[in-house]
């Protein structure tokens, strides 16, 4: 939105920018503010919710490397209610500041391992192969909602399945963590739902966490409690507040991931064609140009330890930071054309995405949320020669920090051979 001022004739004149991720115009389309917020005011202060923006590329990957300055101890979330220096109880590591960040990072890592990421991949195409058979039936052409029957499903039965959840739970933790992120129009927290969600999904893992002591397994959560450095393990607290954060970050964003790269590819029929046509040389690039184009996680928040000062303004220490990734990744002064959806975009562009942040913070689910989108939208090419969106019935989630659907109504055309 813009705060406004009528002239003498009449006509109203946009005095400045404001950056507000409650409105929901906002959410629904975001971009044209941040091109203006990089152009007008690339640190940005918003008044009324008092925090500041950055929204340049170049000023948002340093701040994802400079936590003696923007510190991640009071958390990552816009919400209120998570601002606090306790939020490492919640979000793990993703809220703490090194040291203490490098050891639990460094504990969880053992137990998170490329390693574990590869043997995902017969449980990630079996899923795939499950939820296509079910949608896609045997007719020429079929309407499906290509969240509600796969990319809503998938990532939590991937990440469920690395924990040790049992199948007839994971409907059950996967409506919680809806709940997690979904913000009511005007509201400017963490509703109550979504409270009593993260209360039940701690129970959850609590409960789990004592079963997997008691009898360990070869999943993740008995991993966490076997991952030792040095003689120094994680405790329990630890442990829950990882697997809450793989819930939020490992759900979330890959299912966004999924809706984004068929919503923006349909609209591109040229491009679509390309891509299903050349698989093998397309649908990594479809994926990174999704990421850049339309970033799942759009905002980070951080807490200023010390002045910043950048293009004549300055915020305060002790301030809240709002780090803009969704605007980075359309930042003219980095990338060609950046409005443009592009899979045939230089690959030196896209490796300068900030999608799944940056530095010591640098997403530890990234290898594994572009594993399940390649064996997905792979697996779709496959079986399918053409993709429609129905727009006019697609429905957002409206979330002050995730960017994608709710409902995406889809055509497809299977293939014949």
């Amino acid at each position: 939105m813009s705060s406004q001022v009528s002239d003498p004739m009449g006509r109203e004149n946009d005095v400045r920018v404001v950056f507000d991720p409650y409105d929901y115009a906002t959410q629904d389309d975001p971009y044209p503010i941040y091109r203006r917020l990089r152009d007008e005011e690339p640190l940005h202060h918003n008044a009324e919710h008092d925090f500041w923006v950055l929204s340049r590329h170049a000023d948002v990957a340093a701040a994802l490397r400079d936590d003696a300055t923007y510190s991640n101890r009071m958390g990552v979330s816009l919400d209120a209610s998570a601002w606090h220096p306790e939020a490492h109880r919640v979000m793990s590591f993703l809220a703490l500041d090194a040291p203490e960040q490098t050891r639990v990072r460094s504990l969880v890592s053992r137990a998170f391992t490329p390693r574990r990421v590869r043997e995902l991949i017969p449980q990630v195409q079996g899923l795939t192969d499950r939820y296509l058979d079910e949608a896609l039936g045997h007719d020429g052409s079929v309407d499906l909602d290509w969240i509600a029957q796969l990319a809503g499903k998938l990532p939590m039965d991937v990440i469920s399945e690395m924990m040790g959840v049992p199948e007839a739970d994971r409907d059950e933790v996967r409506r919680l963590s809806d709940l997690l992120v979904h913000r009511e129009d005007g509201l400017y927290d963490v509703p109550p739902a979504g409270m009593e969600a993260a209360m039940s999904l701690f129970g959850y893992y609590t409960d789990l966490l004592a079963e997997r002591r008691r009898q360990p397994t070869d999943d993740l959560t008995s991993a966490l409690l076997a991952a030792e450095v040095d003689g120094d393990k994680l405790d329990d607290s630890e442990i829950i507040a990882f697997l809450f954060l793989m819930v939020v970050a490992g759900n979330e964003t890959t299912t966004k991931l999924l809706g984004n790269a068929v919503h923006h590819l349909a609209a591109h029929p040229d491009q679509l064609a390309t891509v299903f046509a050349e698989p093998d040389s397309f649908v990594v690039p479809w994926i990174e140009e999704t990421l850049r184009h339309d970033t799942s996680s759009q905002i980070l928040a951080r807490h200023l330890r010390a002045d910043v000062e950048l293009h004549g303004c300055t915020a305060p220490a002790g301030a809240k930071l709002l780090v803009l990734l969704g605007s980075a990744n359309r930042d003219e002064r980095v990338f060609s054309h950046p409005t443009a959806y592009d899979v045939h975009r230089d690959k030196k562009e896209l490796g300068q995405i900030l999608s799944f942040g940056g530095g010591r913070h640098f997403c530890l689910g990234a290898n594994l949320a572009r594993l399940e989108a390649r064996i997905v939208l792979e697996e779709l090419v496959r079986r399918v020669d053409h993709v429609e969106v129905d727009t006019r019935r697609a429905v957002r989630v409206h979330s002050t920090n995730v960017r994608g659907f709710a409902e995406l109504p889809i055509r497809v055309r299977r293939r014949t051979s």
